[in-house]
């Protein structure tokens, strides 16, 4: 329990691989991975957590080796979060960038393809935006976690 297979810097290295390695892969799939979890997308994350437990662990189960790795994990999120905050350009790196889905009321099909949208997803974020169609939309958003948020056309415009 307490008896590291392998030295603790091992672990600190493997962690921060790991965390780096799925933060650019998770930024690389878009903004849906991370705003709106469909039940693949919550699949493919169990599964990706389980995949990348052997790699950071080395086949060690000690205690304390995982509390290592899980300190490791929890400092590169807090570290990369402050050189978010401090640097902006990172910022928009990590978090991206927001995007404008609707602007008066048409729709940019090649952002909806570059995020994997598809018509149905764009309509639920309408309803629950509180209409039923795109042209009585100002402009919808895709924010930087994923979420679509939906400025209506005033009345009578």
């Amino acid at each position: 329990m307490w008896q590291m297979s392998v030295p603790w810097w091992e672990f600190v290295v493997r962690g921060i691989v790991v965390y780096l390695f799925l933060l650019v892969f998770m930024r690389l799939t878009g903004k849906r991975q991370t705003g709106q979890y469909e039940p693949f997308d919550l699949i493919l994350l169990l599964i990706l957590s389980n995949a990348v437990q052997n790699s950071m662990n080395a086949g060690d189960n000690s205690l304390v080796g995982g509390l290592i790795s899980a300190s490791t994990l929890m400092l590169c999120h807090a570290a990369l979060a402050r050189l978010a905050f401090h640097f902006p350009r990172v910022g928009s790196w990590v978090d991206g960038k927001a995007q404008v889905l609707i602007d008066q009321g048409k729709i940019d099909q090649n952002l909806m393809r570059q995020e994997l949208l598809t018509r149905e997803d764009v309509e639920a974020a309408l309803r629950a935006g509180g209409c039923l169609h795109a042209h009585e939309v100002e402009r919808a958003t895709i924010e930087t976690n994923g979420q679509i948020t939906v400025v209506l056309r005033r009345r009578g415009e």
